[in-house]
């Protein structure tokens, strides 16, 4: 990745990655990595990024402590702040003026899939639902425009609505 100062504009980041991407493909790969242990019933202890920890775990409802928020919770909010993320950005990008991004980001859950009572209910979310609010001078048509490329460009909207291969391997000691 790239170093740039806490100061330095979100359009001057823009042109230096995107330059950068141009000249070399290989430069905009990045890979991610979560590293996660179960620590209690349902408490898992995760660290990301550089060293970044927090706890998920489930409600006591679902047998858990409450020590953090759930995973599909963790997933809708990974959801609303790329979302925001990727509002500021592009409105940088399309030299869009926003004054704010509010975002609520809900989630249906049939846990009859998850606890395996029901055949043919899927384990995950049956529908998710994001509500975006800009406030700004723009014109209704220009913020439009700025929701289309967000929708077109958000990552994790990515990962929600389309096919992300994912490979599993399995290590037992």
């Amino acid at each position: 990745m790239w170093t740039m100062s806490p100061n330095t504009s979100l359009a001057t980041v823009i042109e230096s990655a995107s330059s950068r991407m141009v000249r070399d493909e290989k430069w905009g790969h990045v890979v991610y990595r979560a590293t996660l242990d179960l620590t209690g019933a349902t408490e898992v202890a995760s660290e990301v990024g550089s060293g970044h920890s927090f706890i998920v775990d489930e409600p006591v409802s679902f047998g858990g402590a409450d020590g953090g928020p759930g995973p599909v919770e963790y997933a809708l909010a990974a959801l609303g702040s790329c979302q925001a993320i990727t509002y500021q950005f592009w409105a940088a990008h399309l030299g869009v003026a926003v004054d704010a991004v509010h975002i609520v980001v809900e989630g249906d859950l049939d846990l009859r899939g998850f606890f395996g009572v029901r055949e043919g209910v899927r384990p995950g979310l049956g529908a998710v639902r994001v509500h975006v609010e800009l406030r700004g001078p723009e014109s209704p048509e220009r913020y439009e425009e700025l929701a289309a490329a967000v929708d077109e460009h958000c990552p994790v909207l990515d990962i929600f609505t389309g096919t992300v291969a994912v490979e599993r391997t399995l290590t037992v000691s």
